[in-house]
């Protein structure tokens, strides 16, 4: 039996929210699974995932082989890095505590790049809110100009109409 750590879809047409599972690679994409062991949602800024990492582990050691999707999630919350450290634990290059510290410093800078992330992409967000006001601005400033001149050609109209009637 071929068991694979893939995405299970759920959500609405064109609003996707998956499952990450634990498959049998001939069982249909959306059907029966072994374990769950997270979510993932692609819609929010940034993608949100949440990942039991320790089963993730023992689900890769046991052979499990993830898809490229949940490869790159796995890599990108860490389990593949803390797999390949856990690797050289058993090869004796290194001891289990010299790892993990290793991990968390990982773990660390991944989260500030993470959030350095997030706060650009706020300050975005914020600046686009800001240019909308401007842009109205400039609308309001060139109606009152477009109003002013129809009234002063008014009373001109009104002197050559009555002239005649007199």
């Amino acid at each position: 039996m071929a068991v694979k750590i893939r995405l299970q879809r759920h959500g609405s047409k064109k609003r996707p929210f998956y499952f990450i599972v634990v498959a049998d690679g001939r069982a249909p994409r959306d059907g029966k699974f072994i374990q769950k062991i997270g979510t993932y949602n692609p819609l929010t800024v940034p993608a949100t995932i949440q990942l039991d990492r320790q089963k993730a582990l023992e689900w890769l050691n046991k052979g499990a082989v993830p898809t490229d999707t949940v490869h790159n999630i796995l890599s990108y919350k860490g389990v593949l890095y803390l797999k390949h450290l856990l690797r050289g634990v058993k090869l004796g290059l290194f001891d289990d505590a010299t790892a993990m510290a290793k991990f968390q410093t990982w773990y660390a800078e991944h989260e500030s790049k993470i959030a350095s992330t997030s706060d650009t992409h706020k300050k975005a967000q914020a600046a686009k809110k800001v240019y909308v006001p401007v842009v109205k601005k400039v609308a309001e400033v060139e109606a009152p100009v477009a109003e002013a001149a129809p009234a002063e050609e008014a009373p001109a109209a009104e002197e050559a109409t009555e002239t005649p009637a007199e």
